[in-house]
Order: C-alpha cells, then structure tokens, then sequence
C-alpha cells in the first residue's frame, strides 16, 4: 500500500456534482456543501461531507428521534473512513467504516487531478452500462491550517 504526499493533509469539499449520460446533472448533497477529506502519511483515510445546511431534529434525541428524522440526517451526509494508495493517477479508499454499510470492507477508486489553481479534483464512474450511469466529480482545496501558499 502506497501512500503520497500529495494528498497529506486535510482538504475541505468545495464542490460535488454527478453528471450522468443522459445528459441530468445532480447535486448531492445541493449546493451549500461542508465537509473534509484527510489523508494521513500513514496511509489512514477519512472523509465527511454534508449539507450546509442539515436540519435539526425536533422530536427526539439521537437515538429515539422518529424515523423520518433519522432518514433526513442520513440522506443529508456521507462518511467513511479506511485507509488508502495511489497507483499512478488513480487513489484507492479501502474503506473499513462508512455511514453507508456496502462500503464497509470495500474499496473506492477514484482518478484524481490537481489543477492549476490548487483544486484537487476526485472522480468516479458510476453504474456503467445502467440507465444511471453517470460520473461523479469533487473538488476540494487544501484547508487554509495547511500553510499551502497560494
């Protein structure tokens, strides 16, 4: 397992977007996005995303809020966590915990760039060859605490 120094750090979300065949263009998690990816030299992996502007809940607690509730803070953020490497232009999330369960012992690939302006940018190819095909795009920007001079 390969790690790089490229990805070190922490990198907050700035955009995420999937555009599939057909032509649709969706937005997640909208957007007004939060959320951060951490790349450890040890080669550990962690990633948050969610919607800005995610809703309290107002009947309940954590864990005895109703269901509807619970299905709105699911659908408003996604986590994982793992460990990861790179492989030529492609980094590999072996994830050993996410919000989602079928990640869980799973890996993610994802081809990366690193733009002009700083912009790491992330994406996937999703469901190829079904009427969701699409691929999904993420940029990111170093966070400031990472003394990266623009």
């Amino acid at each position: 397992m390969v790690a790089n120094e490229l990805f070190d750090g922490q990198w907050q979300v700035v955009a995420w977007e999937q555009l599939y065949d057909d032509g649709r263009r969706e937005l997640p998690m909208g957007d007004r996005l939060e959320g951060f990816i951490c790349y450890s030299p040890d080669g550990r992996m962690v990633c948050m995303i969610s919607r800005a502007d995610r809703a309290r809940f107002e009947k309940g607690g954590q864990w005895n809020a109703p269901d509807e509730e619970k299905a709105r803070a699911y659908d408003s953020m996604l986590a994982y966590a793992g460990r990861y490497s790179v492989d030529g232009d492609t980094v590999t999330h072996f994830v050993d915990m996410s919000l989602f369960p079928n990640w869980k012992g799973g890996e993610q690939k994802r081809k990366f760039a690193l733009r002009a302006d700083g912009t790491l940018e992330l994406t996937a190819r999703l469901e190829a060859g079904t009427p969701q095909a699409r691929t999904a795009r993420l940029a990111w920007r170093r966070a400031p605490s990472q003394g990266v001079s623009e």
